[in-house]
């Protein structure tokens, strides 16, 4: 039977399977998630559900629709290894899928603070850990936020709105400046300070203090911000360590991809948080880590990892966005791309390939 292994059962994976589907192929689907969880959305875990405004039934990606599609999910067991010599995912049990194409789907996880082994410290990727988190947010708290981006604002403005004593800290001059450029960043400032959260910028952490359980944050300059709680939004690491020795083109920045997503390596097609990919609008290779990017690709290269021939992608500009202290903020585009280093762009002629290339999309299905 033909089989398309898609590793990583979040968002970009979910999407996977549907293109593939959408697109005629008939064969086996395998989708292998780590966390114990079908598909959820992610965005509001710093929001609506960090507040407890709606539950984990509100964040489903999956719909009935998608009881057609014929997914065989492994959920709960992360990716250890691609084979390509047996063609085969390892799981972290030992069990080997067998897969004529893979999708490499398997995110990213938060960037965690050095050395920071204190209770009461958190970040925030999955739904537990914004359970977790949601625990310390008890109105007269005292949070701090080291890291003014999208997931260090958007939790700023929830724990502020339920009582919370909220400082933010963040290195550069400003807030979300890197994303959003100086401008925006100041206009992002002036928001935090409008509704009651203390943002310090241009000073960086040092250290966390406590014994146990964290009391506090030591600043570059010395200064000590006392805390009852910290959240580390200091930005996040592709998944690709369990692509080692595969062949695959990794870097720091993630899965190197051409602009259609497609690998080094024939029928393996790579998408979302844990992909870095060529960019024309910016000049260079991005990671877009945003669930708008995800969304909005007009043609992804799924028909690629099944056999068949991948259609080459014309992006929109990348996009990014979301929504703090009662403010929508939307950015097409990409600040300042000229101060970007460039990297060298993925070839989309493929330089390996996958052992096992039998599978080819089939008109005998209709889309879901």
């Amino acid at each position: 039977m033909r089989t398309v292994a898609i590793v990583g059962g979040s968002l970009a994976g979910l999407g996977a399977a549907r293109a593939l589907r959408d697109q005629q192929f008939d064969g086996r689907i395998v989708v292998v998630g780590a966390e114990d969880r079908l598909p959820y959305d992610r965005p509001p875990l710093s929001k609506d559900f960090l507040a407890g405004e709606v539950g984990l039934e509100d964040l489903a990606l999956t719909t009935a629709d998608d009881d057609g599609l014929d997914l065989d999910w492994r959920l709960g067991v992360p990716a250890a290894r691609l084979d390509r010599a047996a063609a085969a995912v390892v799981l972290a049990s030992g069990e080997e899928i067998g897969a004529d194409g893979v999708v490499v789907a398997t995110g990213a996880r938060a960037r965690p603070f050095p050395v920071a082994q204190l209770g009461g410290v958190h970040t925030l990727r999955t739904v537990d850990d914004a359970l977790a988190l949601r625990d310390e947010l008890r109105a007269g708290a005292r949070l701090v936020v080291i890291g003014a981006g999208f997931i260090g604002a958007e939790v700023a403005s929830t724990a502020r709105a339920l009582g919370v004593d909220v400082t933010v800290i963040e290195a550069t001059p400003a807030p979300l400046a890197g994303v959003l450029g100086p401008d925006l960043g100041a206009v992002c400032a002036g928001l935090h300070g409008e509704h009651g959260v203390r943002l310090i910028c241009g000073v960086g952490v040092t250290r966390l203090l406590g014994d146990g359980r964290v009391r506090g944050v030591e600043l570059a300059d010395g200064r000590v911000e006392p805390a009852d709680a910290v959240v580390v939004g200091i930005g996040a690491l592709p998944n690709v360590e369990w692509l080692a020795g595969s062949g695959v083109a990794v870097g720091p920045g993630g899965v190197r991809t051409d602009a259609a997503g497609a690998t080094n390596i024939a029928q393996v097609v790579a998408a979302g948080d844990c992909t870095l990919s060529d960019c024309s609008f910016a000049g260079t290779a991005l990671r877009q880590e945003h669930w708008h990017t995800h969304c909005s690709s007009p043609s992804p290269p799924w028909r690629a990892c099944s056999g068949g021939r991948s259609r080459r992608r014309v992006r929109s500009p990348p996009t990014s966005g979301r929504t703090s202290t009662g403010r929508a903020c939307s950015s097409p585009g990409t600040a300042c791309p000229a101060t970007r280093s460039r990297s060298s762009r993925a070839t989309s002629s493929p330089a390996g390939s996958w052992p096992a290339t039998g599978a080819t999309a089939s008109s005998s299905r209709s889309s879901r």
